[in-house]
Order: C-alpha cells, then sequence, then structure tokens
C-alpha cells in the first residue's frame, strides 16, 4: 500500500468522526458509518457495474470503476428503525406512529431508497455527509458524494436497518478521478 493509500485510510478515520460529531435534530443519533477498502470497496463497486446492466443507467459503470480504483470509502447511512416523535408531518404522514406503520408495509418496496423518511433524519444524514467530506477536502483527498454506492451497499445487504445510505469514495493522485474523468456523463 503506498504512503499516499494509508493516509486517505486515516483521513477517511477523520471523515467517520467528522459525521460521527455532526449536529444531529432533536440531539438523537440515528447515522451509521463504516469504512470499506479492498474485498468490500471491490464487492460494492462490482454491485454497481451490475446495477448499471440491470437498469441502462451507465452512470452506475461510471461511477463503480471510480469506486473500484479508489483507495478507500466511506459509507453514511441513516437508520429508520425508531422514529423521533416529532409529529411534524414531514415525511407526508401525520404523526411519527403513521410514518412508522408505512415503514413497515413498504419494506418490500423495489426502489433504490425505502421510503418514508423522516425529514428530521434525512437532513442529519446531509449534515453528517457534508462534515465527512469538508474533513476530506481540508485533508486535499478528493471524494464524490455517490448516491450510486449506497444504492449498491442497500442492495448488498450491508447497513441493514437504514433506509438511505451515501458512499464517498477517497483517492489521492496527481488527478481527481471523480471529476476530470474524461467521460461525458
Amino acid at each position: 500500500m503506498s504512503v499516499e493509500a494509508e493516509a486517505v485510510i486515516t483521513v477517511a478515520g477523520l471523515m467517520a468522526i467528522a459525521a460521527r460529531t455532526a449536529p444531529k435534530g432533536v440531539g438523537l443519533d440515528s447515522i451509521e458509518i463504516e469504512i470499506v477498502t479492498g474485498k468490500d470497496l471491490e464487492k460494492i463497486a462490482e454491485r454497481m457495474i451490475h446495477i448499471a446492466a440491470e437498469t441502462g443507467k451507465d452512470f452506475f459503470r461510471i461511477n463503480g470503476e471510480q469506486v473500484r480504483i479508489s483507495d478507500a470509502m466511506v459509507l453514511i447511512g441513516v437508520n429508520r428503525k425508531k422514529t423521533l416523535g416529532m409529529d411534524c408531518g414531514g415525511c407526508g404522514h401525520a404523526t411519527c406512529k403513521d410514518m412508522a406503520v408505512a415503514i413497515a408495509a413498504a419494506n418490500s418496496q423495489k426502489t433504490d431508497y425505502l421510503g418514508p423518511n423522516c425529514v428530521f433524519k434525512v437532513t442529519d444524514l446531509g449534515i453528517a455527509v457534508g462534515s465527512a467530506v469538508k474533513t476530506a477536502s481540508i485533508h486535499n483527498v478528493d471524494n464524490r458524494v455517490m448516491y450510486t454506492a449506497g444504492v449498491a451497499v442497500l442492495k448488498l445487504g450491508m447497513f441493514k436497518g437504514c433506509s438511505m445510505v451515501y458512499g464517498i469514495p477517497l483517492k489521492a493522485s496527481g488527478k481527481n478521478i471523480y471529476f476530470d474523468t474524461g467521460i461525458e456523463h
């Protein structure tokens, strides 16, 4: 492993800390975090490429190829098991109890993300992801937030209990592989 790749893994740990300590609505933490490398990274990349072939959404393949050559990836998801009891209606249901009933009924849907989702928890997920990528940026590690990686993670059965996951692949190289690709999207 190169010195740069080792440093990327260290930064991934710092990103996990940033995500964990990011502000949470109502002060309750529903965020799940994991760092993947090696075989797990390859497994996720393969699933992304498979999803592209299945759906015709070529951006899954492009992102999968980027994940495959990454040094590490930080996964951040939101666990939807416990409601927050706010009864705000932001999820589309009158009460958190109604949302919980809808969640139980939706566990077999075939969409990328399971819904409904608590708007407070989704906001927490966004803040955690933002805190993590800020940390990567501070340390000059190239990264990109990928919905596609999160979908693959969920389809692989990882992050049980989570309804939404984002992957943040990381790479230290002379060229940013996530944005300066030369590939038309």
